[in-house]
This record gives structure tokens, C-alpha cells and sequence, in this order.
């Protein structure tokens, strides 16, 4: 028996132990590209769930659920809510990225994506590595190489070859549905989205790396998502929602949709952005953040019976390439 432990310690030596930290090198990248798959499945969810009750509405609801699953599963993971490294300055930079990002940037993202389709709003999302990149290099002194803007260039060239095909669609809304209004007002609405997405993914970096202490992904994701809940519902609360909000929440499917999007996008999303952040630059985790119109290929494919022409394959492609380029460098 000992001989066999000896054999199984000398094996996972040379072989797992190696192949561990190979892969860890490239954890932030990983991470990066779970968050753009998890983005996807959220925004077929928020979308869903916009079109039923208004995309103000899920915001709101979708932070709820978040919060609790983070308070789930930081105290059975954890045994605490916070770090006991945590300050105020570091509450402040988090609570600011979190209204940047999730009030502001999401608010105006979901009612993009019930106004004007996921696919046109994921383009306009991928305009999101561009403002990381120029906000990080002045907050944070960030510098990116050669092969690194080729990454990105060709990232977000493959993107907007993909998404670029589709013609926009007004999802047949009312013009009494919240979310109704012109191509003009949804695009506004997508470039304050990605702006707000770059922006908080920044400050959010800045808070966990160069304020104090480190601050752990996770805490941070949570921080930033009460800091949001509490500013939201206080908004609400001022426009007199509240009551109109609590009601919404007998609508089953959209509670449905609902915590599908809250489950990828909220906890499972911000928290893998997050992680991304910590170990490469935020430029280019806002870039492979940016590959979700790529993972929705497959998604709306399978879900939508939509069909894939050569144009989106090709696009597919550049855009794969150019995140390989990003890893590779």
C-alpha cells in the first residue's frame, strides 16, 4: 500500500501537479471567457423577462436574488458575509463601480436589450474593451503591447462582422410597454450601457488590488451588489415603484426568467469579471468579456432554431482568433 501512495504522489508530480499550474496561468482569461458564456445566458433571461414586466423592474428584482445567493453561499463557503480587511474606502470604490456598472450601465443595458434585441446590444457592448482600456491606462496606468491591440482589434472586429448581419427588430412592443421606443434612443442607451460596464469593471479593480488590503473576488462582487440594491430600491422608492414592483413578482414566468438571469449574470458573471480582473488587464478582460454575441451563436441555434450562415461562422472565427492572440501574449 505504501509503495502504491509513493507511485500516485511521484504521478501527480509529474503529470496533474504540472498541468495545475499551466492552467492556472491562464485563470484570468478563463474567467474572463466564463463571464462573456454566463452574459450570454443572461441576456436571453433578461431580455424574456423585460418584455414581461419592464426592464427597471428586473433590475431591481434581479439584485434581490442576487444579494441572497451571495449571502447563501458566502456564509456556507465562507462563514462571512465580509472580509475583515474590509474599510470604508474600499466600500466607497466598490459601492461607486457597483452604480456605475450595475445601476446605471445594467439599467440601461436591459432596456436596450428589450428595446432594440440582444444581438444589436451585444454590439454595442463590444465597444466596452476600447473604453476599459483607455480608462484603465489613465486611472490605473495600464499599458497594452502590439499583440495585445491586434487581439483586441481582432476580437471586436470578428464580433461586429457577426452581430452586424442581423437587422434590428423592435420585439414588437407596445408603445405603452416602458421599454418601446427608436433605433437612436436604444443604441444611446447601449453606449451608456458599455461605458458603464468598462467604467465599473475599472473602479472595481482598483478597489480590490490598490486600495489597502486585498480585497477577494467574491466579497467584492457582493459589496458592489448591495451597494446597487440599496441605491436602486431607494430610487424606486422615491418614484413610488415599489408597491407596482412587489406586484410584478406574482408573474411566475417572469420570476423565472428572472432568477436564470440573476443566477449567470449577477452572481456567476460579476463574480468570474471580477476574477478576471485580478489576475490580466482590464482591457483585455473587457475584451474576452465582449465574446457573449459569439457564445449566443450556439445558444440561439439551439434555442431558436436560428440557422448560421458563413458570414457569422467567419466573424466566429476572427473573433476566436483574436482571443487566442490575447492568451497567447
Amino acid at each position: 500500500m505504501q509503495s502504491v501512495s509513493l507511485l500516485t504522489n511521484q504521478l501527480f508530480a509529474l503529470l496533474v501537479y504540472p498541468l495545475y499550474i499551466r492552467l492556472m496561468e491562464f485563470i484570468g482569461e478563463a474567467a474572463a471567457l466564463t463571464t462573456a458564456l454566463c452574459w450570454a445566458f443572461t441576456s436571453l433571461f433578461f431580455s424574456e423577462a423585460g418584455k414581461l414586466i419592464g426592464s427597471f423592474k428586473v433590475n431591481m428584482i434581479r439584485l434581490v436574488m442576487a444579494v441572497f445567493i451571495y449571502v447563501i453561499v458566502l456564509l456556507i463557503y465562507k462563514g462571512s458575509l465580509f472580509p475583515e480587511v474590509l474599510t470604508l474606502e474600499h466600500v466607497f470604490w466598490l459601492g461607486l463601480s457597483g452604480i456605475i456598472g450595475l445601476v446605471i450601465g445594467d439599467g440601461a443595458g436591459f432596456k436596450a436589450l428589450v428595446m432594440i434585441g440582444p444581438r444589436l446590444t451585444s454590439l454595442l457592448y463590444s465597444l466596452a474593451p476600447v473604453m476599459a482600456t483607455i480608462i484603465a491606462w489613465f486611472f490605473l496606468g495600464e499599458t497594452l503591447n502590439l499583440l495585445d491591440m491586434v487581439g483586441i482589434s481582432l476580437t471586436m472586429g470578428g464580433i461586429g462582422w457577426v452581430i452586424s448581419e442581423r437587422a434590428y427588430k423592435n420585439n414588437n412592443l407596445h408603445e405603452s410597454h416602458p421599454d418601446s421606443g427608436s433605433l437612436r434612443r436604444g443604441v444611446l442607451l447601449g453606449l451608456v450601457a458599455a461605458f458603464g460596464q468598462a467604467a465599473g469593471l475599472v473602479l472595481a479593480k482598483h478597489a480590490m488590488l490598490n486600495v489597502g488590503d486585498e480585497i477577494p473576488p467574491m466579497e467584492a462582487s457582493f459589496i458592489r451588489m448591495l451597494v446597487s440594491l440599496v441605491c436602486i430600491w431607494t430610487i424606486s422608492a422615491f418614484r413610488g415603484q415599489i408597491g407596482e414592483t412587489i406586484a410584478v413578482m406574482k408573474n411566475r414566468k417572469a420570476m423565472g426568467y428572472s432568477m436564470g438571469g440573476a443566477i449567470f449574470g449577477p452572481f456567476m458573471g460579476v463574480w468570474m469579471s471580477l476574477l478576471a480582473v485580478k489576475y490580466i488587464a482590464a482591457g483585455i478582460a473587457a475584451t474576452l468579456n465582449s465574446t457573449t454575441p459569439i457564445w449566443l451563436l450556439p445558444l440561439t441555434r439551439i434555442l431558436q432554431k436560428e440557422k448560421l450562415s458563413l458570414r457569422i461562422v467567419t466573424g466566429t472565427i476572427i473573433a476566436v482568433g483574436g482571443v487566442a492572440l490575447l492568451m497567447l501574449s
